[in-house]
């Protein structure tokens, strides 16, 4: 074999710079033509197809990395898997969806605002959930490790998430104990939320017994450029009969410990009775995709004691529509007289900036709630776009003054109320891996009323009058921001 030198090997390629540069520029041209295919048969709108196509083919070498990065709109390895992998997860859920009639809940499955949500989930409304709401991080916090510590069997965690700070240092210490009891314990964490997760921490957990893993989102070879497919849910769930779901992560600035962004408002809702097992089936989903195994899980149905009738929805791009938005866009269509929304963050697309006018147009009270103080200044530059437009036609903003608000929440009308991991953006439109819990009782959501007039009292609203002295530099500054929301 002849072996060459490095100096000969720079010598030749010295030597070759014009054909080499040939070379490549034609590689990405044939690459960029393939990818303007890609994107006008599968971008969503006639508009994003044609920019990708001009840019694609114009100036391939920039951007072609760039569409494989941020423009690819859905997962496909996580598609694949749910279609061809897991008959194991698929014979789970045939039997739940066979049992659930048990735990019917026709007055909501029935009701014109909700029939088409069972549409964009696998389970149906159930009824016999009791189900409490968790204000900000203290009180989720000392649920969520009360009944970790309680739990006997297994524990499932999942966080877009987890740091190794004080709290994270916690968990992982309660962690380690059950597992050294003998309890089963899983934890799925997204890895660009947890990047700077550090490997001790992962070592720590897994040597004594702790299974944690990555998401994942770039496993398989078609899919090593998909960074920016996030999952951003958050779910905690013992022994198959108790669920957290909510807008904390783990980490000690959702205990007012963040070193400008405080104090954290946020909320989060424990539930018991049988629409656990709707959250376990998308943990469960999530875990097989990061790891092609199914963990072992009690799958039994059972009747609590409480009256709610819930719905759990997963949502996330891996789904054949748009879920997440499918779901927003259906809940503003559908309120009646009350519609109000509390998000960090506010850059919606054209379909929800014209649901919301129209909402108010017809005499609905719309209302959303944001952070005075953002901890994003490109999304806050962004909503400024369209905060003028949906305020011009009676949509009431409200800046929540009293530290950062981070809660994603919504009350449909004297009846509906949601908590659950998304927000108000195009990210959780289409991009990240979402989970909501929507309950249907006029007493529960009385609760949510409660709670949000509390917060509404904390807040300032956004005057037509202070929107329309916004100076020029603000307006445009705002409009360019919002080119890149697809992509925050």
């Amino acid at each position: 074999m002849t072996m060459f030198s490095p100096q000969e090997i720079w010598s030749w390629l010295t030597g070759n710079i014009a054909g080499l540069g040939a070379l490549l520029a034609a590689i990405f041209a044939i690459l960029g033509v393939l990818s303007a295919l890609e994107a006008i048969l599968k971008t969503r709108t006639a508009q994003g197809a044609v920019a990708w196509a001009i840019v694609l083919v114009g100036f391939p070498p920039v951007f072609v990395p760039l569409y494989w990065i941020f423009g690819r709109r859905k997962f496909r390895g996580y598609a694949l898997a749910k279609r061809h992998s897991h008959l194991e997860i698929d014979e789970v859920a045939h039997d739940l969806l066979r049992n659930f009639p048990a735990f019917g809940a026709e007055s909501s499955s029935n009701d014109p605002r909700l029939i088409a949500l069972e549409q964009l989930t696998t389970l149906p409304f159930c009824s016999g959930n009791e189900c409490q709401f968790l204000i900000n991080g203290k009180a989720a916090f000392n649920e969520i490790f009360t009944r970790i510590d309680a739990a006997t069997d297994y524990i499932l965690l999942e966080f877009y998430i987890i740091r190794d700070d004080q709290i994270g240092k916690d968990l992982a210490e309660l962690l380690i104990k059950k597992a050294q009891q003998g309890l089963n314990i899983y934890v799925v964490y997204d890895e660009i939320g947890s990047l700077k997760l550090g490997r001790q921490y992962l070592q720590n957990l897994s040597v004594h017994g702790v299974n944690i893993i990555p998401f994942n989102s770039t496993k398989g070879l078609g899919n090593r450029l998909q960074l920016n497919f996030r999952n951003h849910r958050k779910i905690v769930i013992c022994d198959g009969n108790y669920a957290f779901i909510g807008g904390m992560n783990i980490g000690d600035e959702y205990r007012d410990m963040h070193p400008v962004l405080t104090p954290w408002r946020d909320t989060g809702i424990a539930i018991t009775g049988p629409a656990v097992l709707a959250v376990q089936l998308a943990f469960a989903e999530d875990w097989f995709w990061a790891k092609e195994s199914l963990p072992k899980l009690s799958w039994q149905t059972s009747q609590a004691e409480g009256r709610l009738n819930t719905l759990v929805l997963a949502t996330g791009p891996a789904d054949n529509t748009d879920s997440c938005a499918l779901y927003f866009l259906n809940m503003i269509h559908q309120a009646r007289q009350r519609l109000w929304i509390v998000s960090p963050y506010f850059v919606p697309d054209a379909p929800v900036i014209h649901a919301l006018q129209l909402a108010a147009m017809r005499g609905v009270d719309v209302r959303i709630m944001l952070p005075a103080k953002p901890d994003k200044l490109l999304i806050q530059l962004s909503s400024y776009t369209a905060i003028k437009e949906t305020l011009d036609r009676g949509v009431q903003f409200y800046y929540y003054q009293d530290g950062f608000l981070h809660q994603k929440v919504m009350l449909v009308d004297d009846d509906i109320s949601v908590v659950g991991t998304a927000n108000l953006d195009n990210r959780s439109f289409r991009l990240n891996f979402e989970l909501c819990v929507i309950n249907h009782s006029t007493e529960f959501a009385k609760k949510m009323e409660d709670m949000l007039n509390d917060d509404f009292q904390k807040c300032t609203q956004l005057l037509p009058r202070e929107v329309a002295q916004w100076s020029l530099q603000r307006r445009i500054l705002s409009r360019c921001a919002y080119l890149f929301a697809p992509l925050q």
